[in-house]
């Protein structure tokens, strides 16, 4: 189930069960240990907390119950309630992968084994483990299982049985990866989605995007969603809250703000009876969500109760499940959800396999740092673009030499600081560093998150990516996962130029960079009786050669790609070939002076050979820019 698994602080779920067995004690994990410490990190607040086994063993005071289990009757999102935290975003993570039996198996492994086996008492030894994905890898967490009580209840999470533990376990082991249980109180429901799928966590804000007034764009929206859920992805949703009193504020119709809720179903809903349903094509948008606290529902139409479900057959009911019960799962119909919800989580398990009949998505993962250097070219960690002396100080990744097709990009980076990706698109050869800046085609916003997803459909060419934090010196770690339609074999450009060898002293090193930009050509001479043509254009210079992607149907293409050359010879020309389908179509022949920083040509395409005197028809538009200084582009 997993490539490699690592083990949290080097402790061995195995070997620690083995030593607790043929020592006859049950395990105590010194590494997150009964004490305050690992309940608190400002204090105290809620009295004496009394540490308690669930399992009861000579009738010790220091147990829970007589028959323990890590479910009871199957795991479901009914299971959870929130306990006296603030970390209804971990809960309603919880309620989302209780729901998807392949993903919860991941965080709860060997499940079978590690349930409480009445016929085997002496197989118990007080240790479970369960499994998050952090930065990168799946990490195996080992837990003893004291749980914190006061009065014999629960603290946080728990179950609507008071001898089913898994909620409160999986917390347990969650805390201990954050430092503590009062490090879960506030956080990004984004966040633990990821972490229980190692997907990718998409945020999609429903007041930028209209959703409530905008039709088309919400039923657009509402296919997306249903996708999600229909491949197995997690989903979550809250209503924003602006001030520090509308944080758990209750509003009229029953949801509550600052709040998170886990989507557990998303469906088209057939209306009316019998044959009529059967053949109506009208189908209602709805979506199921349920409220960690396990209560205080939605109270609008299509609640529990509400006379809208008159319209639907008993049938379609049993099949979606609906229950008439304050169990804080309720339904809506997705035009009253973007009426009142501000912010959706979508968290995609993305297809890599090959076998599959879905999408497959090329996946590159990379980790890097932000590292603070006085040397400009060794400075990592340059800030955002507001900081032009900076910006591209900051680590730059590209796709590998053969992807001029990423037609679409996924980027995803998890890191210690505020960061963002962006997406710069350069020349179709670069292998060093850029040093000027090119245009930009996509970057997210700067947002306090540990995970930012970018999204993004691209035209065929080269392109860079520059994770950056927001603000120049900040340091730290991220990790760059990269989708793509073709394999792109993401690196790090660490160079800033040519490299000198061995070679150096016999070959010559540069002396110049050129930087040639074919914007476009009109005119050109047609293919066939209709005038059509599919051209392209290679630039060489010093037996180097760039070409183009093709542009289809057009004899006035709009080429607008780019090639870097470091240039040992000077005074030989930079030549530019029209061609259709290896046909010539026509040439030209340019000269760059580093003395004028940019200059712009448009030339009338030439024949080669004997006769590049001639003029062919049809003339190419390029911009040139010459330094004698390497590190200039």
């Amino acid at each position: 189930m997993f490539t490699s698994v690592k083990a949290f602080e080097g402790q061995q779920y195995s070997t620690l069960k083995r030593q607790s067995l043929q020592s006859g004690l049950l395990f105590e994990d010194l590494r997150f240990p009964a004490t305050d410490d690992s309940l608190f990190y400002q204090g105290n607040r809620i009295g004496r907390v009394v540490w308690k086994r669930p399992r009861v063993i000579h009738l010790r005071p220091t147990e829970l119950c007589e028959d323990p289990h890590l479910f009871v009757d199957g795991i479901s999102a009914h299971d959870l309630h929130q306990g006296q935290l603030g970390n209804c975003w971990f809960v309603a993570a919880c309620s989302s992968l209780a729901s998807r039996e392949s993903l919860w198996q991941k965080v709860i492994p060997d499940w079978k084994e590690q349930e409480w086996d009445p016929e085997k008492p002496d197989s118990y030894a007080g240790i479970f483990h369960f499994r998050f994905w952090r930065f990168g890898e799946w990490v195996d967490v080992v837990i003893d299982d004291r749980l914190p009580t006061v009065d014999n209840q629960l603290v946080y999470c728990h179950s609507n049985d008071s001898n089913e533990f898994w909620s409160a376990l999986v917390e347990k082991a969650y805390a201990k990866v954050y430092g503590c249980y009062e490090a879960l109180d506030g956080g990004n429901t984004a966040d633990a989605l990821v972490d229980f799928t190692g997907g990718v966590s998409e945020p999609v804000d429903l007041l930028e995007g209209q959703m409530a007034t905008d039709e088309a764009a919400r039923n657009q929206l509402f296919e997306r969603v249903l996708k999600v859920h229909n491949r197995d992805g997690l989903i979550s949703c809250s209503i924003r809250a602006t001030t520090i009193e509308d944080m758990e504020a209750r509003l009229d119709c029953g949801l509550v703000k600052g709040h998170a809720y886990a989507v557990t179903d998303v469906r088209k809903v057939r209306l009316g009876h019998g044959l009529l349903a059967f053949f109506k094509s009208e189908k209602l948008h709805m979506i199921r969500m349920r409220n960690p606290w396990g209560e205080k529902e939605w109270s609008g139409p299509w609640s529990d109760s509400s006379e809208e479900w008159n319209k639907v057959s008993k049938s379609e009911r049993e099949k979606l499940g609906v229950t008439v019960q304050d169990d804080g799962e309720f339904w809506m119909t997705f035009d009253d959800f973007c009426q009142y919800f501000t912010d959706l989580i979508l968290c995609r398990l993305i297809n890599t396999s090959y076998l599959s009949i879905h999408k497959t998505w090329e996946e590159e993962v990379m980790r890097g740092s932000w590292i603070h250097r006085q040397d400009p070219l060794r400075n990592r960690s340059g800030g955002c673009i507001n900081h032009k002396a900076t910006f591209l100080q900051n680590p730059q990744v590209s796709p590998g030499a053969d992807l001029f097709t990423a037609e679409r990009k996924k980027s995803h980076t998890q890191r210690g600081q505020r960061g963002k990706p962006e997406n710069r698109r350069v020349e179709l050869n670069r292998k060093y560093r850029m040093h000027s800046a090119q245009q930009k085609v996509a970057g997210s916003i700067y947002i306090n998150s540990r995970c930012v997803f970018l999204r993004k459909e691209l035209k065929e060419g080269r392109y860079v990516i520059i994770p950056t934090t927001f603000d120049p010196g900040q340091q730290g770690d991220f990790l760059l996962r990269v989708f793509t339609d073709v394999p792109s074999d993401c690196k790090e450009l660490t160079l800033d130029e040519p490299p000198q060898t061995c070679w150096t002293g016999m070959c010559g090193y540069p002396q110049l960079v050129t930087q040639v930009h074919v914007l476009n050509a009109e005119g050109l001479q047609g293919q066939d009786s209709n005038g059509a043509v599919d051209p392209y254009v290679i630039i060489t210079c010093e037996g180097e050669r760039v070409r183009s992607p093709v542009q289809k149907d057009t004899r006035c293409p709009n080429f607008d790609i780019k090639g870097l050359f470091y240039r040992k010879k000077p005074k030989d020309g930079i030549h530019i070939e029209n061609m259709i389908v290896d046909s010539f179509l026509g040439q030209v022949i340019l000269f760059s002076d580093p003395n004028e920083r940019q200059e712009q040509h448009t030339l009338h395409l030439r024949d080669k050979g004997s006769r590049q005197d001639n003029d062919l028809p049809g003339t190419l538009t390029v911009r040139l820019i010459t330094s004698t200084t390497l590190t200039n582009i």
